[in-house]
């Protein structure tokens, strides 16, 4: 492989390291955004008739709430069932939701924070290593004759 084509290589895992730190960034900036600033409900775990034909164990479930303005909010979990934490129908879950859109949801001691967390670590070692892999080839490049 050429210098040229790896440095190109390179490029494109920086471009990648750069996509998976900012989604972890997004993700915990919106989780502590909605916990700092929304309105705390009691929802219903309701089965998601749509998700049968699957493993009932990986389907998610609906949460049911009413915001404080007296609307029924009935939107898909964002947050999968565990055989730790099962969401079975009929349980009742805390969760804080966002006044300005009740679709944006962080369920209380279920936040994923550990995923956003591995994001921005893996994308920050993908970009670190592309800049390391740029700078030796460079530097390579200027020794040899």
């Amino acid at each position: 492989m050429s210098t040229a084509e790896t440095v190109i290589m390179a490029v494109f895992a920086a471009c990648g390291g750069c996509v998976m730190t900012l989604a972890g960034l997004t993700g915990l900036r919106q989780t502590r955004r909605i916990e700092r600033t929304g309105i705390w409900a009691w929802a219903l775990v309701k089965s998601n008739p749509e998700a049968r034909g699957e493993d009932p164990q990986s389907s998610r479930p609906l949460l049911q709430f009413s915001t404080e303005a007296g609307q029924v909010v009935k939107i898909g979990s964002p947050v999968p069932p565990t055989r730790r934490r099962p969401l079975r129908d009929g349980d009742v879950l805390l969760i804080t939701y966002d006044p300005a859109d009740p679709g944006s949801i962080v369920v209380h001691n279920r936040e994923r924070r550990l995923l956003d967390y591995g994001f921005i670590a893996a994308g920050t070692l993908v970009l670190l290593l592309a800049l390391v892999l740029v700078l030796v080839l460079v530097l390579v490049s200027r020794a040899a004759p």
